[in-house]
């Protein structure tokens, strides 16, 4: 593995065994990764980019505080929220294959309630659940006397009328109905939701390290709260698998650019095309809440946020994560040829908003409109 030494005495850059023979996605990745580094003051990065199936990954900092470890390509990351992007690649695949329709009810497939709430005359379906259509509430409010994310918890959120609009006529992000739409891909399969997607997504695209298991060993990026303490991101929650609960590495986001930026590749190309449709067009939505902190949202895909072209940037479809002090972005360009992925490992705001702002220069750096 080849090691550069950067400019500012404090970080070093760490590349993949297959260093890119593309000069300028090299130089362009490992100058903004470098740059953010130093500007954010965060305690590692790791930034990886793909150019016409080419691939670059450079790590800066440490992975935990005092480790004397740079992050690297095979640097455990918990990356939140990107794992919506694969809940919809579930679905996407169920769809394809002919075991459900988007517009099927959810309803009958989440069995921890016997109904879900509706709300004038309309039904949540499960294109509701995959593009935060569905009017349920970002997170599950605390119920006394019962463990958060148990089954008895999503039960009592969901009786009565939870609903802050109608099914499928706004857009609030909800973290809730992901979860349930794993839940529901679960029944429909007839298999446990993460056997559902190991089998479907991750073995058939090559993703060795991605999981919901909890890392171990000593490359693992720790994550640290607002003020610099560590974040113990304990064990993964079944009923959390939906929203925000793998693991992965930077080599295997790289693959998973890779994968969906083979537009024409016949193998699963039904599914791909389906998970990356723009379902739910913003115009005319209201409300729309909590889906514009990483860039402006234009449509929503299956789990994906799909942001129209602007200025030099291309088209750009894209999904950020934050959990336990992590914060990661994975944004690719699927015209171009071109994706991005990055990870810092403290909860600061303002550098997980200009890091997603900084993925989007770079796309539009490397594949100009």
């Amino acid at each position: 593995m080849r090691y550069i030494l950067a400019a500012a005495a404090t970080a070093f850059l760490v590349t993949t065994p297959a260093f890119a023979e593309d000069p300028l996605l090299n130089d362009a990745v490992s100058f903004t990764g470098q740059i953010f580094h130093l500007d954010s003051g965060v305690p590692g990065l790791v930034i990886a980019a793909v150019r016409d199936g080419e691939s670059a990954v450079f790590g800066f900092g440490e992975t935990a505080k005092g480790s004397g470890r740079e992050p690297d390509a095979q640097t455990q990351i918990g990356v939140g929220s990107i794992t919506k992007s694969f809940t919809g690649l579930s679905l996407a695949h169920a769809v394809a294959s002919g075991r459900t329709a988007l517009t099927d009810p959810a309803g009958p497939h989440v069995g921890i309630v016997e109904t879900l709430p509706q709300r004038d005359g309309q039904q949540i379906r499960l294109i509701d659940l995959a593009t935060h259509a569905s009017g349920l509430p970002r997170e599950l409010a605390p119920v006394e006397g019962v463990e958060n994310y148990a089954d008895a918890s999503f039960a009592a959120n969901l009786a009565g009328d939870p609903l802050l609009f109608t099914p499928g006529s706004g857009i609030h992000y909800s973290n809730v109905g992901f979860d349930l739409l794993a839940m529901a891909l679960s029944e429909i399969s007839g298999m446990p939701y993460a056997d559902l997607l190991q089998e479907t997504i991750l073995d058939p695209i090559g993703l060795t390290a991605t999981s919901y298991e909890r890392p171990t060993g000593d490359n693992v990026m720790m994550g640290y709260d607002w003020n610099g303490v560590e974040m113990d991101p304990g064990e993964a929650i079944p009923n959390r698998f939906g929203a925000s609960a793998l693991h992965t590495t930077a080599n295997d986001m790289v693959k998973y650019l890779q994968w969906n930026l083979d537009r024409f590749d016949a193998v699963e190309a039904e599914t791909r095309a389906i998970s990356h449709a723009g379902w739910v067009v913003r115009d005319g939505l209201d409300p729309v809440s909590g889906m514009d902190e990483s860039g402006h949202m234009d449509a929503m895909g299956l789990g994906w946020v799909i942001m129209m072209p602007e200025g030099d940037r291309p088209l750009i479809i894209q999904k950020a994560g934050g959990t336990n002090g992590v914060f990661s972005y994975i944004a690719f360009a699927p015209t171009r040829g071109v994706g991005v992925f990055i990870s810092i490992n403290q909860f600061n705001f303002s550098a997980a908003t200009a890091m997603a702002q900084t993925a989007n220069r770079l796309i539009a750096t490397l594949a100009p409109r």
